[in-house]
C-alpha cells in the first residue's frame, strides 16, 4: 500500500472533513431521505432521489477519506531543517522576468491549493524546486512557457 505524504495540517484538515461527514452530513442526509419517503411514491419523487445521490456522493468522500488517512505518512514539518529545498518547505522565489516575489509551500498532493500558497511535491515547480538551496536557479516549463526563479529563501515551520 503506497503510502501519500502529507504535513499535520493536511492530515487534521482531511480528519475534520471525515468528522464532518459522519457525525453532520450523515444523519442530515439520512433524515432528508426519511422525510422524502414519508411524502409517498418513491418513483416521481425528486427529494428523494436527489437525498439519494447526495448520500452516495457523501459516503464515498468517506471511503475516499479514509482510504488516505489509512495511508497517511504524516511529516512534522518543524522537525525538519537545512538549506536544501524538501517536502514542507516554504521557499520563496524571486520570478527573474518579472521580479515578482513567490512563497509557496511544498505538500502533498491532497492539501494543494495554489491560492493558499501550497504546491504540490508532484508538480513541475515543486520537482523542479527539490535539492536546491538560497541562490540556485530554477527553470520550471508553465503553460505560458518556460519560467526562471531564484530562491531566495528557504524555511521550514
Amino acid at each position: 500500500m503506497e503510502k501519500i505524504p502529507m504535513t499535520a495540517g493536511g492530515h487534521a484538515a482531511l480528519e475534520a472533513e471525515l468528522k464532518h461527514r459522519q457525525q453532520v452530513e450523515r444523519p442530515r442526509i439520512i433524515q432528508a431521505i426519511s422525510e422524502a419517503r414519508a411524502h409517498g411514491d418513491l418513483s416521481e419523487n425528486a427529494e428523494y432521489h436527489s437525498a439519494k445521490e447526495q448520500q452516495s456522493h457523501n459516503e464515498g468522500r468517506i471511503a475516499e477519506l479514509e482510504d488516505k488517512l489509512g495511508r497517511a505518512e504524516v511529516i512534522d514539518v518543524s522537525k525538519l531543517g537545512g538549506t536544501k529545498i524538501k517536502f514542507g518547505a516554504t521557499v520563496t522565489l524571486i520570478d527573474e522576468d518579472t521580479e515578482e516575489e513567490k512563497r509557496y509551500q511544498i505538500v502533498g498532493d491532497m492539501e494543494a491549493d495554489v491560492k493558499q500558497g501550497r504546491i504540490s511535491i508532484s508538480s513541475p515547480i515543486a520537482r523542479a524546486l527539490i535539492g536546491k538551496t538560497i541562490g540556485d536557479t530554477v527553470e520550471v516549463m508553465a503553460p505560458g512557457g518556460a519560467r526562471s526563479y531564484e530562491v531566495t529563501g528557504v524555511r521550514f515551520a
